[in-house]
């Protein structure tokens, strides 16, 4: 088949792109479901507790991820900045995963245990009371809105139908693991777990 011939005609040479690209993204994609590299667990990481799991429910609704990334690249700029560099064996557990692209704020991949809890406590409610020039919006209405544990054990049952290893006592046990928790509690107890598993690999 010459190039005239393909050129001419819009409709055939659509699809020859599309089965080209096709081809191409079974080539790159399809072995990756095979690599225990990426589709295990990264020493040290685990199954988000249930107070974690709600913090992440909370950071999705509130729409944390459009101006914070959770991806550290292999870059010297980002490793000096962040720490080690992100890897795939993190976010097996992450439904879906937080990587994002905009940075308006910095990236969250390496907070956890480099402020205390009443850091973020002072920075969700008021962030300019802690950085002056920040536009962050504060979430005062989280330290008033106590979780709702029922809520929490169906979303674990739900992480636990698509694969994520919780046990039956774990989900049975969620109302509990949150009982008298505030949103403000179970948001800074995700960003007091972001990364933590890496700090071993610094080592």
């Amino acid at each position: 088949m010459n190039h005239d011939l393909i050129e001419r005609r819009i409709g055939l040479m659509g699809v020859l792109v599309a089965i080209v690209i096709s081809i191409g993204g079974l080539v790159e994609i399809v072995p990756l479901y095979a690599s225990g590299i990426v589709t295990q667990p990264a020493p040290g990481v685990k199954p988000y507790p249930a107070l974690e799991v709600a913090g992440r429910d909370i950071y999705l609704r509130e729409g944390c991820y459009n101006c914070h990334s959770q991806m550290v690249r292999p870059l010297r700029a980002e490793t000096e900045r962040y720490g080690h560099y992100s890897v795939a064996g993190e976010s097996v557990y992450d439904h879906p995963f937080q990587f994002g692209s905009k940075r308006t704020g910095p990236d969250l991949a390496r907070v956890g245990g480099r402020y205390s809890d009443e850091w973020h406590r002072i920075h969700l409610t008021n962030p300019r009371d802690l950085v002056p020039e920040s536009n962050m919006p504060g979430y005062p209405w989280l330290q008033q809105t106590a979780l709702d544990g029922n809520t929490v054990a169906a979303h674990m049952r739900a992480l636990h139908r698509v694969g994520v290893p919780y046990t039956e006592a774990e989900m049975t046990a969620a109302p509990a693991d949150v009982a008298g928790k505030t949103e403000q509690d179970a948001l800074i107890a995700y960003l007091q777990g972001l990364g933590i598993a890496a700090k071993s690999w610094e080592r």
